[in-house]
């Protein structure tokens, strides 16, 4: 059965083939890839969303902290403002104070009043002032014996400390004594009173004035708490920042508490001012008490509420706000985050059936399709195979591509051309021993006819000296001298073909060489209608050429060219350097052209379309061009003119045989 099918298999065209091996080996990795995918997908969606949850309660517990930090930051300002206002309000009383005392003083300069009554009648003025709700005035000597006081006149207060143990009323004393005049100083102490039934220590301001006449230090005071005057805005105020975030929903039921580090709630849904230290999670441990031990974290346990049947996991993210002593905690429950999880893990396998349905249908047409671009250029090197088997070695293979295929038709192709020119070697061998023969049957002829020839032309001659030119058979003598001459030059022109010398190779300024021929050619009849143009590039190196030989087909080209322009032309001849080191020659006139039926024969031997050529210049020029191992090429247009371009290598080689 596996070999009948594997036999059904081999038989069938390449596209098929493909079709049916390579398209399982794709779809079925697409299919695995898609389910492995689909579940990494499912398990990465339940670890992005936990992961995003995490980071919401996060967010959300840096959001409370950002509200309490500033309500807390907006309280101390207000503070401040109301502290600034506070110790100008004391500046200013202390000013009337010292004034007071300032004008007894001018009644005792006066002798109105002596310095015991003068000192009375400033402490009456001063006890009448009032600072807040128990701030008063109060007046010491520099040896700290309190000279007005509600409470303690008469005492010394020297030693005197606050909450801190710090001793102000030495501080005090000593900057009082050492202040400029007028200078109003300032002092800020703890200060716990315990006949107004004081339990904490309050910020007490005092300002004060050195009074030097009568070694006063003159005082006003209060408790900074009582400039506080809007009690019930700032009472609406933390209200407020409660409710916002009573408020906030973390997922459907998740919210935001806080309670101080003994447990009791501060801000709570419904269990605030209560105090849940001693509460326990569904497994029984004390998780309030954890998180105040910890004050920052995480923690994740069991919780279940009244109405509901079972405890579900909740995760809590909890830090703290050291300046009021709050734990502020953000929860939500698992399942919560993991409802969004199930859901996108649904759309994700129906995506990825959908999408791996789609990757098989597009395969199955990236298949076909490599398939396509594989056979086709398979037929086509086929039927070039076929056509090259017929004998038709021009034909050439398509290299569209830098694969195998390409190589094989690249190739192909070079193998085709190796024919060709292998082809083209048997028939130059052929041509080279006609040529030898050609060479041995010229020498002979040579030998044999220009004997006869050198008589008749030397007859001829004698003859034609002997007649007048009307004489009536001079014509016929001339005639006879002609053809004769003729004929040597014939005789002459298949030795120089059959035996065309060795190049000697000279380096040789090709400018200079072409100008010397023109100016030999100029004088020729048949170049005295025809208008010669020179545009010989400059700079152009020496090249190895034989400098004869070139003459010979430079003359031979421009001679042809001025045949061609019978009725007067024009013939530029240019140089200039190729891109592959080599020298071109150019040979361009504006003659009547060659019909493009004979572009191919005009170099082959004895060909010519003149009435009296012999046929053999073009091919002996064609015969030097190519043991200079250069090339020459012709492109000639009926009616416009000819153009033929010389191509010589610039760099000397060792001349060979071809």
């Amino acid at each position: 059965m596996g070999r009948n099918l594997l036999r059904i298999i081999q038989n069938v065209k390449l596209r098929t083939k493909m079709l049916v091996v390579v398209l399982p080996l794709v779809i079925l990795p697409i299919i695995v890839v898609g389910s492995v995918v689909g579940y990494i997908s499912s398990r990465q969606a339940y670890l992005g969303i936990t992961e995003t949850s995490k980071d919401d309660l996060e967010h959300m517990t840096s959001f409370a902290l950002d509200l309490l930090n500033s309500h807390y930051q907006q309280f101390q300002v207000y503070k401040q403002d109301k502290q600034q206002i506070f110790t100008r309000d004391l500046s200013t009383l202390v000013d009337i104070a010292y004034n007071l005392v300032e004008a007894q003083d001018h009644q005792l300069r006066d002798r109105k009043l002596d310095l015991a009554a003068a000192q009375d009648e400033a402490r009456k003025a001063l006890r009448q002032v009032n600072v807040g709700e128990t701030g008063y005035i109060f007046a010491m000597s520099s040896d700290g014996t309190l000279q007005l006081h509600i409470a303690r006149e008469g005492e010394n207060i020297y030693d005197e400390q606050d909450e801190l143990g710090r001793y102000f009323i030495r501080e005090m004393i000593e900057a009082a004594r050492t202040s400029t005049s007028g200078e109003v100083l300032y002092i800020s102490y703890p200060w716990r009173n315990a006949i107004l039934g004081d339990r904490a220590p309050r910020q007490k301001i005092a300002a004060y004035r050195y009074f030097k006449e009568w070694d006063w230090i003159i005082a006003a005071s209060g408790y900074l708490e009582e400039t506080y005057e809007d009690l019930a805005f700032e009472e609406k105020a933390f209200d407020d920042l409660k409710e916002k975030l009573r408020s906030k929903k973390v997922g459907k039921t998740g919210y935001i508490y806080c309670m101080n580090s003994q447990g009791t709630f501060t801000v709570h849904p419904d269990g605030e001012g209560k105090n849940f230290l001693n509460a326990t999670d569904a497994s029984g441990n004390p998780f309030i008490r954890e998180m105040c031990e910890k004050r920052e974290g995480w923690i994740r346990y069991p919780w279940r509420n009244s109405d509901e049947p079972e405890a579900r996991m909740k995760i809590v993210r909890y830090a703290y706000f050291s300046p009021w002593d709050w734990i502020v905690a953000v929860g939500s429950y698992e399942d919560e985050f993991y409802h969004q999880a199930n859901a996108i893990k649904g759309r994700t396998f129906v995506s990825m059936a959908v999408l791996t349905l789609f990757a098989c249908l597009f395969s199955v047409g990236m298949v076909y399709l490599a398939s396509k671009v594989l056979t086709d250029p398979i037929h086509h090197m086929i039927a070039v195979i076929r056509k090259v088997k017929q004998g038709r070695l021009d034909e050439q293979m398509e290299v569209e591509s830098g694969d195998e295929l390409g190589e094989l038709a690249a190739t192909f192709n070079r193998m085709t051309t190796i024919i060709k020119r292998n082809q083209e070697m048997e028939a130059a061998l052929a041509q080279q021993g006609k040529m030898a023969s050609l060479g041995i049957l010229s020498s002979g002829v040579a030998h044999e006819i220009n004997n006869p020839l050198g008589v008749i032309l030397g007859y001829a001659s004698y003859l034609e000296g002997k007649l007048e030119p009307d004489h009536p058979f001079y014509r016929y003598i001339h005639d006879i001298k002609r053809e004769s001459k003729r004929c040597k030059k014939i005789v002459q022109d298949l030795l120089s073909y059959a035996r065309t010398p060795k190049p000697n190779l000279e380096e040789t300024d090709i400018n200079d060489l072409l100008s010397q021929i023109l100016e030999f050619a100029a004088n020729h009849t048949d170049m005295h209608h025809v208008t010669v143009l020179r545009e010989f590039a400059s700079g152009l190196p020496p090249i190895p050429i034989d400098g004869d030989q070139i003459r010979q087909v430079a003359i031979n080209l421009i001679l042809n060219a001025g045949l061609a322009m019978q009725q007067g032309g024009r013939l530029i001849l240019r140089t200039e350097k190729g891109d592959d080191e080599t020298i071109k020659i150019i040979f361009d006139d504006n003659g009547s052209g060659i019909p493009e039926e004979i572009l191919d024969k005009i170099f082959e031997p004895f060909f010519t379309t003149k009435a009296r050529g012999t046929g053999l210049g073009l091919a002996i020029t064609k015969q030097i061009i190519e043991q200079h191992h250069g090339t020459i090429h012709l492109t000639s247009t009926l009616g416009v003119g000819t153009v033929i371009t010389v191509t010589l290598p610039m760099q000397r080689e060792e001349y060979y045989e071809p």
